[in-house]
């Protein structure tokens, strides 16, 4: 509707210019001596109409394009400190008053006279821009009557206690998730034991993609995306925490994975995660992540050599004669000549704990194995299981 509506304004401006462009070549007299002989009636109303098409034909456009640019500038502005636009804002004002003095000196100047004092108006801003900034401590030194403003290091020190005595000032702890940490799932069980503080942070190019997944063709892509999209529906309905959708994109990266560290770093925000690449990269780039995968290894329960435990042999193993269990949470145990026990409810010792990248691996060997070994065939481990 909003588009629409703008779009409609741009054609009615558009045509208003091919009004006032038929006004000024009719009173100059350019269109008689083309040999243009229509009434001035016809020609206001064929300058109107083609230009109306014109300019509706260009408004999507336009549109697209001034919405493009809105969302560059959002985004080099996002990370810039309040007192550097401040600062560059007051430079840019004086240079255009300065530049507006000037100008008035080359009115007098035929054809060149605006176009000099367009280019000196652009010139004299930008460089108190750029001035402002850079000596944005001098700047705000003329707004100390505004206790904002005031530069001085008591100030700042007031500043700094005020924020900390109201809650309300202090900055949003936002946690950025990902689209990995999201169709895995387990972040809404996370969520909801009340460990994970502050606000769930959803990029729009993450719901984009999500949306992508939830569409596509194949039946599994397809199942993870929709259960990703339920996941965000249970979280901001059954959990305490809030969740916000932010808008910001960057469109001079293409990657997903290189959009969610540009926006960890504009907001100063850990990233959400499972994702074992992005940590990486994240984490070479000053990002703090919150992996899911590694929250997951180190909950799990502590496990020593000689300890007993009760596991059904599920598999062969790699080696011959070994079997393979698993814990309830997953954790896989290699038994040391339990082949023979497969599909059975086996006693084993623990003999060592080895912990790698892709998580924690037990080694262990049945009991009565090592129960019925004599004491001269045994090893030092075995001998340390058994106690």
């Amino acid at each position: 509707m909003i588009r629409n509506l703008i779009r409609g304004i741009i054609t009615l401006l558009v045509g208003a210019l091919g009004f006032y462009l038929s006004y000024s070549f009719l009173r100059l007299n350019l269109l008689t001596s083309l040999g243009w002989n229509f009434s001035p009636v016809w020609t206001y109303s064929a300058t109107v109409i083609v230009f109306a098409i014109i300019g509706f034909l260009v408004a999507p456009v336009s549109i697209r394009s001034f919405l493009a640019l809105m969302r560059w500038m959002d985004s080099r502005l996002t990370g810039v400190p309040t007192h550097d636009l401040m600062s560059g804002a007051v430079g840019g004002i004086i240079g255009l008053i300065i530049s507006s003095l000037f100008s008035n000196s080359f009115r007098n100047i035929n054809f060149f006279g605006p176009l000099l004092a367009v280019v000196l108006s652009v010139f004299l801003g930008y460089l108190g821009l750029t001035i402002g900034m850079k000596r944005k401590e001098d700047v705000l030194g003329f707004l100390s009557f505004l206790p904002k403003f005031r530069g001085d290091k008591t100030d700042k020190a007031d500043k700094h206690k005020e924020s900390k005595a109201d809650p309300a000032l202090e900055r949003v702890n936002f946690k950025i998730l990902d689209t990995s940490v999201i169709i895995d799932g387990r972040i809404a069980d996370i969520v909801k034991t009340g460990f994970v503080e502050g606000v769930l942070l959803i990029p729009s190019f993450i719901l984009e993609e999500l949306r992508h997944i939830a569409d596509s063709s194949d039946l599994l892509k397809r199942n993870r995306g929709r259960r990703g999209l339920d996941i965000l529906n249970q979280i901001s309905k059954e959990t305490a925490i809030k969740v916000h959708i932010h808008e910001q994109d960057f469109d001079d990266i293409n990657e997903v994975d290189s959009k969610l560290v540009r926006l960890g770093q504009v907001l100063g925000s850990p990233l959400l995660t499972n994702d074992y690449n992005l940590n990486k990269v994240a984490e070479l780039q000053g990002v703090k992540v919150l992996n899911i995968n590694e929250l997951a290894n180190a909950l799990k329960p502590i496990v020593l050599p000689g300890e007993e435990m009760l596991v059904q042999v599920m598999k062969e193993g790699k080696e011959p004669g070994q079997g393979v269990a698993y814990l309830d949470d997953g954790t896989m145990i290699v038994v040391d000549t339990g082949r023979r026990f497969m599909g059975q409810n086996v006693t084993v010792l623990v003999t060592s704990v080895l912990q790698t990248a892709a998580g924690r691996m037990i080694f262990a060997k049945p009991k009565s194995t090592l129960e019925k070994k004599p004491m001269s065939l045994r090893t030092v481990d075995e001998v340390d299981a058994i106690g």
